[in-house]
Formats: C-alpha cells, sequence, structure tokens
C-alpha cells in the first residue's frame, strides 16, 4: 500500500469539504497513479475530472470521483512528499538557523531545500542538493516558476560561502533551467567583504543577461543574531555603504527599464532603513514580484494605506491603541501616528519599537521579535488593546518565535491584543476599531 500524502488543511465551502475528506486523512492515488509528492498530486489534479483514492483517518478507503468547473479549486492541501521534505547540505557563513538559540519552536531549525516547496510555496533553494534524477525531472516536468537563492554567481565564492563544493554548479544549473524556459526568481543575502562590490556586480549583470527567465533578482542584507560565539565572524553594512549600495541598484535599475521595461534588480527595505531614504515610488518595484521576501512591502502598505484614508472617519470613540513593532519601523509607523491622530478625533495611538534582546539590537525586523521582549519591555496596558503584525506569528498558529502564544503575551501585559495582516487597510480597520466600510460614528 503507498504511504500516500497527507491532508494538510480542507477549505471551507470547498469541492474537498463537500466530497467529506478531512484533515489527517491520506491521498494515496489519482487516477490509479500513487503519490510521492506533492508534483504528482498537482499534475494529477490539474484535468477537470480525476479520480481521488483516499485512506481515511479510521482506515476506510474511499475512491471519489471528482468533476469541477474549469478554473475550480479542490480546496485541498497535502503534505510535500510521502518521504518528507529535502534538507539543506549547506553550512553557510551566513546562515541564519545556525545564529538561534536553544529552546524555540522546533520547526525553525528544519532547514528545508525542497524544489517542491519552492514551486508551490515560492520557498528560496539553493539547487546544491539535487540529484541528477532529480534535476531532469524538474527540467521533464518544466517545473516553473522556481526560487532560486544565487548568493554569487562566481563559483569560487559561492562555494566558499556556502562551504559545499557543490555550490560551484549554479551558472551551469541556472542555464538549464533557463533552456528549458523555466521561470527564475533570484535572490542575492549580501554579506559585506564576502559577494558585495565587483561580485554582485558580476551576479546581477550575469543573472540580467538571462532575462525574460530571470524574471526578478532581489538583493536582501544578510541578518546577524548575538549567537554567533563559535561562526565566522560577520559584520553588518554601514549607513554609508548602504547608500552606495542602492545608487549603484538605482543605475542598474534605470538600465534595465530602458532596455526591457522592467527594473528586474530590487532591494529589501532594509537597506532604504539602513541608508535613511525614501521607500521607491510603487512603479520601481514592477509587480512586486518578491513581496514575500521583504522586497517592497513598505512601499505595498503605503499604497494601500493612501488607498483607504480617505474614508477614515472625522471622530471616533475615544479610543487608546498599542502598534508593537521592530525598531527599523518606528519612524514610518510614527509618521503615519501623526497623521492619524491629526485627523481623526478621539484616536490616540502610542508606538512601542521593540528592542530585539533575545537575537541582539542588531536585529531590526518586527518578523523577528519574541513574546518575551514584547512583554518586558510593553508593561502594564491596563485592558488596552495592542495590534500585533501577523508577520510576528507561526502560520498556522498563534505562536510566537519562542514559542509563547498570544494568550499568553496578553495575560503578561494585561491588554487586548489584534492580530493585523500585513496590509494598509487592514491596518486603518484595527487602527479605528472597525472596518471602514461600516457607518461612521456620528
Amino acid at each position: 500500500m503507498p504511504k500516500g500524502l497527507v491532508v494538510a488543511s480542507v477549505d471551507t465551502g470547498s469541492i474537498a469539504e463537500e466530497m467529506e475528506i478531512k484533515v489527517g486523512d491520506r491521498v494515496l492515488a489519482v487516477n490509479e497513479e500513487d503519490l510521492n509528492d506533492i508534483v504528482d498530486f498537482q499534475f494529477g489534479i490539474s484535468e477537470d475530472e480525476f479520480t481521488l483514492l483516499i485512506e481515511k483517518v479510521n482506515g476506510e478507503l474511499w475512491e471519489i470521483d471528482i468533476e469541477k468547473a474549469p478554473g475550480e479549486f479542490l480546496g485541498l492541501e497535502v503534505s510535500v512528499s510521502a518521504d518528507g521534505l529535502k534538507f539543506c547540505r549547506n553550512n553557510c557563513t551566513f546562515c541564519f538557523v545556525a545564529q538561534l538559540p536553544k529552546g524555540m519552536r522546533s520547526s525553525l531549525y528544519d532547514k528545508d531545500d525542497d524544489y517542491r516547496l519552492s514551486l508551490t510555496q515560492g520557498s528560496f533553494i539553493t539547487l546544491s542538493n539535487l540529484s541528477d534524477e532529480e534535476f531532469e525531472r524538474i527540467l521533464a516536468l518544466h517545473l516553473s516558476p522556481l526560487y532560486i537563492s544565487v548568493h554569487a554567481w562566481n563559483s569560487e565564492v559561492r562555494v566558499r560561502m556556502m562551504k559545499n563544493p557543490h555550490a560551484g554548479k549554479l551558472p551551469e544549473q541556472v542555464r538549464r533551467l533557463v533552456e528549458a524556459g523555466i521561470v527564475v526568481h533570484a535572490q542575492v543575502v549580501l554579506v559585506p567583504d564576502h559577494n558585495d562590490g565587483d561580485v554582485l556586480k558580476e551576479t546581477i549583470e550575469q543573472l540580467s543577461e538571462l532575462y525574460p527567465s530571470v524574471q526578478s533578482i532581489a538583493v536582501v542584507p544578510v541578518g546577524l543574531t548575538r549567537y554567533r560565539e563559535k561562526l565566522t565572524t560577520l559584520r553588518g553594512f554601514t549607513a554609508q555603504e548602504a547608500c552606495r549600495i542602492l545608487d549603484q541598484g538605482e543605475e542598474w535599475q534605470r538600465n534595465f527599464f530602458a532596455q526591457t521595461g522592467r527594473h528586474l534588480v530590487y532591494f529589501a527595505d532594509e537597506f532604504y532603513v539602513m541608508a535613511r531614504r525614501k521607500f521607491p515610488e510603487e512603479a520601481v518595484y514592477d509587480d512586486f514580484p518578491q513581496l514575500e521576501n521583504g522586497v517592497g512591502m513598505a512601499r505595498n502598505f503605503i499604497t494601500e494605506v493612501e488607498s483607504g484614508w480617505n474614508s477614515l472617519p472625522d471622530r471616533i470613540t475615544e479610543r487608546h491603541v498599542h502598534l508593537i513593532t521592530g525598531t527599523s519601523a518606528q519612524e514610518f509607523f510614527e509618521s503615519w501616528r501623526d497623521r492619524l491622530m491629526a485627523e481623526v478625533s478621539g484616536l490616540k495611538v502610542t508606538i512601542h519599537a521593540i528592542v530585539n534582546v533575545f537575537f541582539g539590537p542588531s536585529v531590526t525586523a518586527a518578523g523577528l521579535l519574541t513574546a518575551q521582549d514584547i512583554a518586558h519591555q510593553l508593561g502594564d496596558l491596563s485592558g488596552e488593546e495592542f495590534l500585533i503584525p501577523r508577520v510576528m506569528l507561526k502560520a498556522d498558529e498563534d505562536i510566537f518565535l519562542d514559542d509563547q502564544s498570544v494568550e499568553w503575551l496578553e495575560k503578561k501585559v494585561n491588554g487586548k491584543a489584534r492580530i493585523v495582516d500585513n496590509n494598509g487597510l487592514a491596518f486603518l480597520d484595527q487602527v479605528i476599531g472597525y472596518s471602514l466600510e461600516v457607518e461612521r460614528f456620528e
């Protein structure tokens, strides 16, 4: 009997729910073809009619005939593989997982490097752990798009940074993907004195020559925690260095836009914060191809807030709300706070820029804050509401990085938490306390 793929979630109102498929069931086959991984599953259900073989939690076998309209979704998420994930074989000098202390969520220590997650979830992969058979499968099935952590086009530099001799195959691998018509989104984690300067220039130039198959190149700064005692000595970028990187980046963007109509290379929001520069206009990010990678999130947020600004009420019932964020976003949110309080009578907003004691103060992103640091720095809120960006929490649970829950934090600070999606309109709704689409307070 095949192992099958475990059902991870079922969408409400979906075909899968109607067929009484439950979380924990196993999908064993589609059209009598055994399933080894999510790629097999997706190809199997791509037709409008197919048959699922389901093993229920109680061991019963169900054969379910499915008919769906063109473009209609089954509403089912399954595990990536019957044999588990493919894990990273590198030992990168800048690896963030290697900088984690003990006692955090167990899943945080898993270094997945799975091409199937890249295809289905947009996870970045290095290509350095692929067998010849797996690479040929990617080409044969035209698995696209893929998100690739390039870091350096220069093979010697990439091997040195990733400490894996297979990492030097990247130029050949990327060219083969491009020749097969596979779309690539590239990432460069930039480390001072390692892959910046001329190395970065070569990386950008080589990748840009592979446009349009290479659709985007994101440059993000290395993240360093205080847990690096036995690791390679690294440093972060200075403000002056960030300025030079952005100056060069703007020149690349102008040239690429003139040649292709796309800016092609994009820089993480942190670089603009470090350089104390305004975020670029929306047009610079094209279609925001790497938004989930922290590239353009601030500009996208600004655009969304502005779209809802004219719908704000002139006044509301007196309300004091606390916004939790990282130190890098402090000035950004303080400007919104001042503008909101000036235009909405009855509203008071307090910004709490939490210093990351857990990982170290050089880690400034909101998504890397722990409940412990928030609790220690927030104090007693006397029952008032506080807003938590969803990016601080586990994807499928209200759990922080240090394995503490939102409920635990509420008790510690004597407040009521509101979880805010990374969306400007959702932010306004939560600050005001109700949807901007409902009737205003008179």
